[in-house]
């Protein structure tokens, strides 16, 4: 029984992380440890470790000796019943700090994830590389990087920023399709504070330079934010449950309790009573499964919505501008990596058209909105997924191409009869094509008016762009719930041939 004994005491040492002591300091600062986020992950009782006696190869180099579990958990089991694989980085172990031996136990966990078709769930919270391993950390950082390239449209990747996550580990949670962040205690940057204020002499707190609310509402890097960790497990199972294990695998399906025919007198009434300004995400709400919609980016360029959804218990990807709104470039490449995602898994997407046009100012178009704009462009033309479109009000000039049109390879467009497709807004065209008519008048007021309902009528009605084909059918909006759902079961089979290639270049 020795033998047996000596097992059970080591993996008992191994459990207890850096000690009672560092963990009570974990707890002090709002946090939990690494294993107790992987009990609030996985399903109770289904995680299997895996690695758990690898540790450092390298002996009291910088004075670390114990690096219990080598200051990362990882291993797989189920959430929701389904096979997901995790990496916890060990605060309480040298501060989560990676190691050679750290990076190739996150490497090997995401060769089995790769291998088997499953998520990847990566939990951070590490004060960044063990600089006294040298350059075989940067060469461990370089596989974690290149193996996170390998599964992008493989296999989801999801970040879990729950502690500090400095230098060259902040790649980790971009290359990610989704990272999540909690209040006050997620920080992420390149350059922690100390650096900044020795380099420009700012003085700058963790929050503000890489907290949750920046990186959810500025820098655009968080897809969700939380208050706490449990909120945050609770998002992540919400997430995965729209998502196929893999690029192979179908959609997640569930049984439907709501009316696939149900009708929507409240559609009807905001376009009656809404002055042509429309909540839109209380316009999703009324066409999906439950009213049930995860929205994703939701505190990042605000004028366009992005998320998850369920049409006849089906996964959807929803993309819609806010209501009367102008496109940029943050929404343009907001939209554009959300609609690649779900083109990756074959998630079918479903827009809802209020586009007035870009913004026009000096700044974006410095800042690049032509090369920024161009990627929504791509996006929706490369995408081969169902792809049905809901024109409610406005679409004009580029906005709407980029808006998922029948241009761009959309497979249904729908229009309300408020629509308005257009080169440009009623107001400005009118002023040009019915210039001599308004300047000959004896009320010029008047007569522009007269001319601005004209133009909206002959020119920017949904029904004009029916007449040429560019919409399928104009709806009555109580009844678009019916309709996407009977567009989406008729794409169910759909297939596209492209031009083989090695992969496009979009205009990054």
């Amino acid at each position: 029984m020795g033998k047996l004994n000596d097992l059970q005491e080591k993996r008992l040492t191994i459990e207890e992380g850096g000690g009672a002591e560092l963990i009570k300091e974990q707890h002090n600062n709002g946090k939990k440890t690494a294993r107790e986020r992987i009990a609030m992950l996985f399903d109770q009782g289904s995680f299997i470790e895996v690695d758990a006696f690898v540790t450092q190869r390298y002996d009291n180099i910088g004075g670390v000796e114990n690096v219990p579990a080598e200051g990362v958990v990882t291993g797989y089991g189920t959430v929701d019943g389904r096979l997901v694989y995790a990496y916890s980085q060990d605060y309480t172990v040298v501060n989560g700090s990676v190691g050679e031996m750290h990076a190739e136990k996150i490497c090997k966990v995401m060769d089995m994830a790769l291998k088997m078709g499953a998520p990847i769930i990566g939990i951070l919270d590490s004060d960044g590389a063990r600089i006294s391993e040298g350059l075989d950390v940067l060469k461990g950082y370089g596989e974690i990087f290149r193996k996170s390239a390998t599964a992008s449209g493989v296999i989801p990747q999801i970040s879990v920023v729950l502690g500090q996550c400095a230098g060259g580990a902040a790649f980790t949670t971009a290359m990610a399709d989704f990272t999540f962040v909690v209040d006050k205690i997620s920080h992420v940057f390149m350059n922690g504070p100390s650096v900044v204020k020795g380099s420009t002499n700012d003085d700058i707190t963790a929050d503000n330079l890489g907290g949750a609310e920046v990186h959810s509402t500025k820098s655009g890097l968080a897809a969700v934010r939380c208050a706490n960790e449990e909120e945050c497990f609770a998002q992540i199972k919400n997430l995965l449950s729209y998502l196929p294990s893999n690029n192979l695998d179908s959609v997640p399906m569930y049984d439907c309790t709501d009316d696939l025919n149900r009708v929507s007198q409240t559609l009807n009434e905001i376009i009656t009573d809404s002055n042509g300004v429309y909540d839109m995400k209380a316009v999703i709400a009324e066409v999906v499964d439950n009213g049930e919609f995860t929205e994703m980016f939701a505190g990042y360029a605000q004028n366009i919505i992005t998320g998850f959804a369920r049409m006849n218990g089906s996964s959807i990807g929803v993309v819609a501008n806010a209501a009367n709104s102008l496109l940029d470039s943050k929404a343009s490449e907001k939209g554009a990596r959300f609609v690649r995602f779900c083109d990756s898994y074959g998630i079918p997407v479903v827009t809802f058209t209020d586009a007035a046009g870009y913004v026009v100012d000096k700044d974006e178009e410095h800042n690049g909105i032509i090369r920024h704009g161009a990627k929504l462009l791509y996006a929706f033309a490369e995408a081969s997924v169902p792809k049905v479109n809901v024109i409610v009000n406005k679409a004009y000039g580029s906005a709407y191409i980029a808006m998922n049109s029948k241009h761009l390879g959309a497979d249904i467009v729908l229009a309300w009869p408020t629509a308005e497709v257009s080169v440009m807004g009623a107001d400005g065209a009118a002023n040009i094509v019915f210039e001599d008519d308004i300047a000959a008048s004896d009320n010029p007021i008047e007569t522009r008016n007269a001319k601005i309902a004209e133009y909206k009528e002959k020119y920017a009605s949904p029904y004009a762009a029916a007449a040429r084909g560019y919409v399928d059918d104009v709806i009555e909006p109580d009844s678009t719930r019916q309709r996407i759902i009977s567009a989406l079961e008729m794409l169910i089979s759909k297939r596209e041939n492209r031009p083989a290639k090695k992969h496009g270049n979009i205009p990054m």
